[in-house]
């Protein structure tokens, strides 16, 4: 099990602290709770004069209990992580035990979602007891980033909208599903000018018919070609194979102003999970193959049916 101690000493501090804690608690018990045993009804204080205390030792079923409770945390402390560190010799942890029932709620379900399997990803985007299915899979897996209707929001796709920047097939989206994507819009900045720059932005926004600057955007299109046509290709359609969008279409993850587009090509897109910025992640250990297929024919049915 990993520690989420940073340092040692924290680690070595409760440890300390915990068994100095029950070790206390035997000694007040030890000290506290014998009493007199020679002269066990003998008045120690009298208030008032009718208000006496008496040296009665506790009882014998109350110190079994407190004793009992002691011997149970201290093989509590020595199975389970509970000091510091030290992961117990049971070796359990939450994320272990989670796991473990995740494997039963799979092996209890697979079946249901396995028989899908046999059916193409038309045949299943047709099957509305199948996209009842999926729909609540992308809920509780996909809506996150996509929102609960899949139109998306600023950095993460719009799946309602027919632009695919890996490519809308079956087959396409079954391995954006299952493998993820990560894409990477090369900053432009100390490459292009500051001029160059405004020229790319108007080339990049006649695409689509978006207000700009005619003269600016003829001076822009070599420049885009020299820069940008690897990705998006020279007529600015987009290369599904290395998931550069199409700019064509008016669809715009990060959105369409210039200022969008200008941080766009000057600071880039880095579309890393390793960098804690956008990315598609991979679902392939979290989901059945039976669950991708439904989520497949789902997201592939939203600009299909």
């Amino acid at each position: 099990m990993m520690s989420d101690f940073t340092s040692g000493f924290w680690s070595t501090y409760i440890v300390v602290f915990t068994v100095l804690a029950v070790i206390f608690c035997f000694l007040l018990l030890t000290i506290m709770g014998g009493g007199d045993k020679k002269s066990p009804d003998e008045t120690t204080h009298v208030w008032d004069g009718d208000l006496t205390e008496r040296n009665n030792p506790l009882p014998n079923w109350w110190r079994g209990l407190f004793v009992g409770l002691l011997v149970f945390t201290i093989g509590y402390l020595i199975y389970y992580p509970g000091l510091g560190s030290f992961p117990g010799i049971g070796n359990w942890s939450s994320v272990g035990q989670f796991e473990e029932e995740m494997k039963d709620l799979d092996a209890q379900t697979k079946p249901l979602y396995d028989r899908y399997l046999m059916m193409s990803v038309q045949q299943v985007a047709a099957d509305s007891e199948a996209i009842g299915m999926a729909e609540r899979l992308f809920l509780n897996n996909c809506a996150q980033c996509h929102g609960s209707d899949a139109k998306g929001s600023v950095g993460f796709p719009n799946l309602r909208s027919g632009a695919w920047s890996w490519g809308g097939t079956p087959e396409a989206i079954r391995e954006s599903i299952a493998e993820g994507r990560t894409g990477l819009m090369t900053p432009l900045d100390g490459i292009l000018s500051e001029s160059a720059t405004t020229q790319v932005i108007a080339y990049v926004r006649s695409f689509s018919g978006l207000e700009h600057d005619a003269a600016a955007a003829a001076a822009g299109q070599p420049l885009f070609v020299e820069n940008c046509s690897a990705c998006h290709g020279e007529y600015g359609r987009g290369v599904p194979e290395v998931g550069g969008p199409d700019l064509t279409d008016n669809v715009w993850v990060f959105g369409s102003s210039e200022r969008a587009i200008r941080e766009s090509v000057v600071n880039g897109r880095n579309m890393d999970l390793t960098e804690g910025t956008q990315a598609m992640p991979a679902h392939k250990e979290l989901l059945s193959q039976g669950k991708v297929h439904l989520l497949t024919a789902y997201v592939w049915g939203l600009t299909n049916r």
